[in-house]
């Protein structure tokens, strides 16, 4: 993400363009946090009738769960909705920031020649599938987090990994689709060949973007890094510093397969 930052700062008004509809997410999106956050006590007693009767202790915990599985799944589906509502709402200037990643780097592709309302609805439908996946991690996410001490430590590692992954789902998009690879499941395939450094740049990237106005100033350079890590990926390599970039679309190879028994 550092890189993106850098390539950001020496365009400071695209910058500044690129935080704006992340600030207007965020402020939304605090409110409905806050809004949770004072009614969590009521949520978890709401949710656990059975712990009534328990002891003070017991109760207690089971109820300290339920509350700590709510704030991660919570979190999990703000932050990758989060993406989803500022990438629409601010198309214009994030795919002005991915057209300036692939040209500062060399070797950009041809502008793609899918309609725009193809392009609209297609975004639309993946965008849903993306937070419908981010609630069922929630659920699953909310289950592991029952159980007492151990869940409440496992159930925000496993929210931090998967809504790292399904925000790199997201972040990668704008360079793939460029390229003509407009499926989740190719972008799955090519995230898949390096698990560890997509992990690597998404799990920090959905930290920073869970504390409220921080994201306001990462989101711009997540952008950024998302377009820097899918030519990763894709292997496109940065031409030479003056060299513009091809303006054809070279063919992406097909990722390699999984070794078997994988």
């Amino acid at each position: 993400m550092a890189r993106g930052f850098a390539l950001l700062l020496r365009r400071p008004r695209l910058f500044v363009l690129g935080a704006l509809p992340a600030l207007i997410t965020s402020l939304l999106f605090l409110a409905l946090f806050v809004v949770l956050v004072i009614n969590l006590t009521d949520l978890a007693e709401w949710a656990t009738p059975f712990a009534a009767d328990w002891g003070t202790i017991w109760r207690n915990l089971i109820r300290g769960a339920v509350a700590v599985g709510v704030l991660a799944g919570t979190v999990l589906v703000m932050v990758v909705s989060f993406t989803t509502i500022t990438l629409a709402l601010g198309a214009p200037i994030y795919d002005k920031i991915t057209e300036l990643v692939e040209e500062e780097l060399g070797n950009a592709p041809a502008e793609s020649d899918e309609s725009f309302w193809s392009s609209l609805g297609r975004s639309i439908r993946q965008s849903l599938v993306i937070i419908t996946a981010s609630l069922l991690v929630t659920i699953l996410v909310f289950f592991i987090g029952l159980v007492p001490l151990a869940g409440q430590v496992i159930g925000p590692v496993l929210a931090a990994l998967l809504g790292g992954w399904l925000l790199g789902i997201e972040l990668v998009a704008g360079a793939f689709d460029r390229r003509r690879l407009i499926t989740i499941k190719e972008r799955r395939r090519w995230m898949g060949t390096r698990r560890l450094r997509v992990l690597g740049f998404t799990v920090p990237t959905y930290l920073l973007l869970a504390i409220p106005f921080v994201a306001v100033v990462v989101f711009p350079a997540a952008a950024a890094g998302g377009t820097i890590l899918a030519r990763e990926l894709l292997g496109v390599p940065e031409a030479p510093e003056g060299v513009q970039g091809s303006p054809e679309n070279p063919r992406i190879p097909p990722p390699p397969a999984p070794p078997q028994g994988a």
